[in-house]
């Protein structure tokens, strides 16, 4: 991108826009979404978001957000000594 495009101010008049009611908005441009659309739509997560996507029950959270330090430390490092010690348990 060069010098002369950087200098460049955006003509909209984001005040009007702001103001501007849903009902206003033109989207006879955009095609609707179809059930087909939806089918063959892919989810793509980054893998930074998806490391934080595990659901954990709020007690055993809150759990280990009353221990000491990091609560996300401390899980993981639960969850890699029972991977570490062969990930057997009774109950699992």
């Amino acid at each position: 991108m060069s010098a002369k495009n950087l200098s460049n101010t955006s003509r909209t008049n984001w005040e009007a826009l702001e103001e501007m009611e849903d009902e206003g908005i033109d989207y006879s441009d955009i095609p609707p979404l179809t059930a087909e659309f939806f089918d063959r739509a892919t989810l793509r997560i980054p893998a930074p978001q998806a490391q934080r996507l595990v659901q954990i029950d709020p007690d055993v959270l809150k759990w280990f957000q009353d221990q000491t330090g990091e609560h996300r430390a401390l899980i993981n490092s639960v969850l890699r000594r029972y991977i570490e010690g062969g990930g057997e348990h009774s109950s699992v």
